[in-house]
C-alpha cells in the first residue's frame, strides 16, 4: 500500500511537471513570433486572443484535426516512433532541473550527466525521422543534424568541465549554491558565450539552422511529416531550448539565487529568479534568429572544431591551473 501511494505521489508530481513545461512552450513560441515581429517592425501574432496569447493554442488544434500522412515508402514503425522519441527524451530531461532548492523533480548526485546524456540521445529522433522518409531533403537534414549536434556536444561538455572543477559536485543544487558569492558568468564569462553559441547549435537555431535550411532542403528532417507528427518535432524542438536556457541559468547565472542578497531583491520567490533567467536567455535566442543571418555548412563545423574546441580546451586547463595555484581547487576534484 505504501508503495502505490509513493507511485501515485510521483505521477502527480510528474503530470504537475510537465503540464507546466508544455504551457510553457506555447508561450515561449507567442513570445519568439512576437520578438521576431517587433524587430521587423510588425505586429506578431495579435488577434487569436488578447495580444494574440492563443494564437500557438490555436495553431495547436489545427495540428491535431490535420490528418497524418505516411510516405508510402517509409519505414512506418520507425517513422511514427521519432517524433514521440524527440519530444519524450526533451520532457524527460527536466526531471532534475532546480526551480529553487526544494522544488526539484529528481535531486540526483549526477544532475549533470543526466542532462548530458539525455541531450545526446536527442539526435536519434532526427536521424531516424529522416532516415524512416526515405526521401533525399529529410536524409540530408538528418545527417547534417547528427553532424552538428555532436561536433557541439563536445564543446559544452568541456565547457561543463570548467564549471564542474570550481563546484567538485555533478549536483545541480551544489552548482547553484556555489554560486551564492559569485555567478559563474563574471569569471568564466567567454565559456558562458561559447556556451550560449554551442547551444544555439545544439537545438538547431538560426544562425545554425541549416538541418531546416528552407531554401536548400525544403523543411529537413521534418519534410515528410504533417499533423500532430511534426507538431511533436516543434514540441520537442522549444522544450530543448527552455531546457538549454535552463542550463545556461544553473551552471553560469546562479540559477534561483537572486543578483544581490539585499531587500526587496531577497523576498522575491526562489522560482521567480529561475524562470526570469530562463526566459531572459531565451529572449536572447528570440533576437538572434531575428537579426543573425545563416551560417555555410562548412563555417558551421570549422566554427565548432576549430575555434570552440580548442578555445575550451585551452580554458579549461587555465581554470584548473588558476584554482591549483591559489588552492582553490573543491576537495574530490582530482
Amino acid at each position: 500500500m505504501e508503495y502505490l501511494n509513493t507511485l501515485i505521489n510521483e505521477i502527480y508530481k510528474i503530470i504537475f511537471l510537465v503540464i507546466p513545461i508544455l504551457v510553457s512552450v506555447a508561450m515561449i513560441v507567442w513570445l519568439d513570433r512576437r520578438v521576431w515581429g517587433l524587430v521587423q517592425k510588425r505586429r506578431g501574432p495579435n488577434v487569436v486572443g488578447p495580444f494574440g496569447l492563443f494564437q500557438t493554442l490555436a495553431d495547436a488544434l489545427k495540428y491535431i484535426f490535420k490528418e497524418i500522412i505516411i510516405p508510402a515508402s517509409a519505414n512506418k514503425t520507425i517513422f511514427i516512433l521519432a517524433p514521440i522519441i524527440t519530444m519524450t527524451l526533451a520532457l524527460v530531461a527536466w526531471a532534475v532541473i532546480p526551480l529553487s532548492e526544494t522544488l526539484v523533480l529528481s535531486n540526483i548526485n549526477v544532475g549533470i550527466l543526466y542532462l548530458f546524456a539525455i541531450s545526446s540521445l536527442g539526435v536519434y529522433g532526427i536521424i531516424m525521422g529522416g532516415w524512416a522518409s526515405n526521401s533525399k531533403y529529410p536524409f540530408l537534414g538528418a545527417i547534417r543534424s547528427a553532424a552538428q549536434m555532436v561536433s557541439y556536444e563536445v564543446s559544452i561538455g568541456i565547457i561543463i568541465i570548467n564549471v564542474l572543477l570550481c563546484v567538485g559536485s555533478l549536483n545541480l543544487n551544489d552548482i547553484v549554491l556555489a554560486q551564492k558569492n559569485l555567478w559563474y558568468v563574471i569569471p568564466l564569462f567567454p565559456m558562458f558565450v561559447v556556451f550560449f553559441i554551442s547551444a544555439l547549435a545544439e537545438t538547431n537555431r538560426p544562425p545554425f539552422d541549416l538541418p531546416e535550411a528552407e531554401a536548400e532542403l525544403v523543411a529537413g528532417y521534418q519534410t515528410e511529416y504533417s499533423g500532430m507528427m511534426y507538431a511533436m518535432f516543434w514540441l520537442g524542438e522549444y522544450a530543448n531550448i527552455l531546457l538549454m536556457c535552463a542550463m545556461g541559468s544553473i551552471l553560469f547565472l546562479g540559477g534561483w539565487l537572486p543578483p544581490l542578497d539585499i531587500y526587496p531583491f531577497n523576498v522575491v520567490p526562489a522560482p521567480f529568479w529561475m524562470i526570469f533567467k530562463i526566459l531572459f536567455l531565451f529572449f536572447l535566442f528570440a533576437i538572434i534568429k531575428a537579426i543573425v543571418p545563416r551560417y555555410r555548412y562548412d563555417q558551421l563545423m570549422r566554427l565548432g572544431w576549430k575555434v570552440f574546441l580548442p578555445f575550451s580546451l585551452i580554458y579549461v586547463v587555465l581554470t584548473a591551473s588558476f584554482l591549483l595555484y591559489f588552492d582553490k581547487l573543491p576537495k574530490g576534484s582530482f
